[in-house]
């Protein structure tokens, strides 16, 4: 084995040395183990690890630091590069663009959040869910008469699609923007985009005797008035859409509790099962049922209690109802009965997309501490899982993702940045995001344990990583420039008070600004041709030449033209402009929730205080290979090429990558 170094040390090697390094190199990384761990001897595998969110200025950081041995191995030149990102960095687009091996102009994720142009309304980007198309109405009950679906809006090909159309394995967990599972071959596992059980990217429940707290409107959240007699309380947890009722839209599951002030706990009873909850401490997994249909139809789904307080006011949160993995609701898994054998394996797991909830903290519901724990719990889950698909893997595919340092990154940025507006100092949480980056360099240290000379490893971020100090209500400014003209004392949110008489433009998603174009949007005012070439000229202009009012400093550093950035039949489907934030800056909450802030600029003071949703050459991921990396500039979009190059086969026409080796 190459052993670890400290600093760049090598860096002072001479040619001969750092050439017989390089011939070396690729045999001590392959050389974990005498034979191979599973399977025959001839099987070629290739192994993905995807660390969603590692910074390749963080990583060169702490492995140079002397912290983080297991990547240090790899830094050798020729088996590290930074990963050039998608065109917004903006995870579903990214990760779209790892497994199709396209841009958003092939297959056609734009953004997170994406709109009707027809009736402007909102969806999310990367799948849909559709109620059947007919259905009989009697009295408050509805019986549908034809099943509804739901669609994966990602279009293209899946690398393990390919794979699997020339018989070969493939097991893929929790890959993101594969929700539902795309194809019908290998084993996999939906990550992010899975919704909970109401469809949504996570929505909490927190029940409060607190009377000023229970009048709070929370992003991401309900928050629940609770009343407490005799020492018992009844409160309801809130499930799906119920399909079958005329007269409510949500089906509920009701329960009720114990409250024992002097031993600080609480006892709760829910569909037939008690449990004890402590003050502090978080639940196991609670299986919950929702009654559609009295007797006849049921959806299951599972979630934790934290006790956040007994006295002097009770306070419970419930996580969002996941999708019941060993019963779901939805499709997660391919074949449909993968997830329920995972739970054999490993017990019952998280299968929402993103599991920790960010919400939570940032509307102080859930303190650091509160949010870690949640955090832990989901890591822990995700080793079990990674150590019962390393186990079973012996030919063919493997790949794995952990979405862990992002969502740390992202919450814990201002405790380790003294620049950042809520930085505190001597934060107990500064070490947080420098523990995650060791965390990852353990997984990659067992994941090692698999490799040998038959095994190809990748190892790659989707994006780096960067501070938001300061926010950009892109809407406000439009309509202080003219562009956006709003109805007075109409309803706010989601452009609702716009007069689109007088509108020629407005933001949508986090990276997107969009044209009123007459015959594409449905009180479009702006001509096709030269008013609109004009206008987005003008724009583009205007927004460059935008300052910061407090620092001076540019807001955007590149302002693009989708058919500069993008090829392929999709890429007039997005934005009509991608902007691009300097590092700092980023598009507000406001902006992607279609608001009109009175300022145009203001200090980020969330606890979301680090982000990457900014201009591409500033956030660049990771890659690392146990074979030589001949690509100088390595894209998302190479990665697809290369694993199926890794097994013989060619790319697919409509891929932009090349192989990387």
């Amino acid at each position: 084995m190459v052993p670890a170094r400290s600093g760049r040390s090598c860096r002072g090697l001479t040619r001969v040395m750092a050439w017989l390094l390089g011939l070396a190199l690729p045999l001590a990384l392959t050389g974990c183990q005498s034979g191979p761990p599973n399977g025959t001897a001839t099987a070629k595998r290739v192994i993905v690890l995807g660390i969603d969110g590692m910074d390749p200025v963080l990583l060169a950081r702490f492995v140079e630091q002397g912290r983080m041995p297991n990547f240090d191995r790899f830094m050798e030149e020729d088996h590290f590069r930074p990963l050039r990102t998608s065109i917004p960095p903006q995870s579903p687009v990214a990760w779209s663009s790892f497994i199709t091996g396209m841009n958003p102009g092939g297959h056609g994720i734009f953004d997170f959040i994406h709109r009707d142009p027809a009736t402007l309304s909102a969806y999310l980007s990367t799948s849909r869910s559709e109620e059947g198309s007919y259905a009989l109405s009697l009295g408050s009950w509805r019986v549908p008469l034809s099943a509804g679906r739901v669609t994966l809006l990602r279009r293209g090909s899946a690398f393990w699609e390919i794979l699997g159309r020339h018989g070969i394995p493939s097991t893929i967990l929790r890959a993101p923007a594969n929700f539902p599972p795309a194809g019908e071959s290998g084993r996999q596992l939906s990550g992010m985009g899975t919704p909970d059980l109401q469809g949504t990217y996570g929505t909490f429940s927190y029940y409060t005797q607190d009377p000023e707290t229970s009048s709070r409107e929370v992003s991401g959240g309900k928050v629940i008035p609770l009343t407490v007699r005799d020492g018992r309380f009844q409160a309801r947890l809130m499930g799906p859409p119920n399909p079958f009722r005329t007269d409510i839209d949500k089906a509920w599951a009701p329960f009720q509790g114990t409250v024992d002030p002097e031993s600080r706990v609480v006892r709760i009873e829910l569909g037939g099962r008690r449990f004890l909850l402590q003050e502090g401490n978080w639940s196991q997994w609670v299986e919950v049922e929702f009654e559609l249909v009295p007797w006849l139809h049921s959806v299951r789904g599972i979630c934790r209690f934290y006790l956040k307080q007994v006295a002097p006011r009770l306070q419970i949160y419930a996580s969002p109802v996941n999708i019941h993995p060993s019963h779901p609701a939805l499709p997660i898994s391919q074949p449909a009965d993968y997830s329920h054998r995972l739970c054999e394996q490993i017990g019952l797991y998280s299968t929402l997309g993103i599991p920790e909830d960010t919400k939570a903290l940032s509307s102080g519901i859930l303190d650091e501490q509160e949010f870690l724990q949640q955090a832990d719990a989901v890591f822990e889950e995700e080793l079990r899982m990674l150590e019962t698909g390393l186990r079973d893997f012996r030919e063919g595919l493997f790949f794995f993702y952990l979405g862990r340092l992002d969502q740390l990154s992202h919450m814990f940025w201002s405790a380790m940045d003294p620049r950042h507006p809520g930085f505190q100092p001597d934060s107990p949480y500064a070490g947080t995001i420098p523990e995650a980056y060791l965390e990852m360099d353990r997984v990659l240290g067992r994941v090692l344990e698999e490799v040998d000379g038959r095994t190809t490893l990748l190892v790659m971020s989707d994006h780096g990583f960067a501070p938001f100090y300061r926010a950009f209500h892109l809407n406000t400014w439009l309509r202080q420039q003219g562009y956006i003209t709003l109805i007075q004392g109409s309803e706010e949110g989601m452009l609702r008070n716009v007069d689109w008489s007088r509108t020629r433009a407005y933001g949508f998603g986090f990276n997107g600004l969009y044209l009123n174009l007459y015959e594409r949007e449905p009180r479009g005012i702006v001509r096709r041709g030269a008013e609109e070439e004009a206008l987005l000229q003008e724009i583009k202009t205007r927004l460059l030449e935008l300052r910061d009012p407090e620092s001076g400093e540019a807001v955007l550093a590149r302002v693009h033209r989708p058919d500069s950035i993008y090829s392929g039949p999709l890429r007039r489907k997005g934005p009509d402009l991608v902007l691009g934030y300097r590092r700092g800056y980023r598009a507000s909450w406001e902006t992607t929730l279609g608001r009109f802030p009175e300022t145009v600029m203001e200090d980020n003071l969330d606890k979301w205080s680090g982000d990457h949703l900014i201009h591409a050459e500033a956030v660049p991921g990771i890659l690392i290979g146990n074979r030589k990396i001949r690509l100088e500039k390595p894209a998302l979009t190479d990665l697809a090429p290369t694993i199926l190059a890794e097994f013989g086969l060619p790319p697919e026409p409509a891929m932009v990558g090349r192989p990387l080796f």
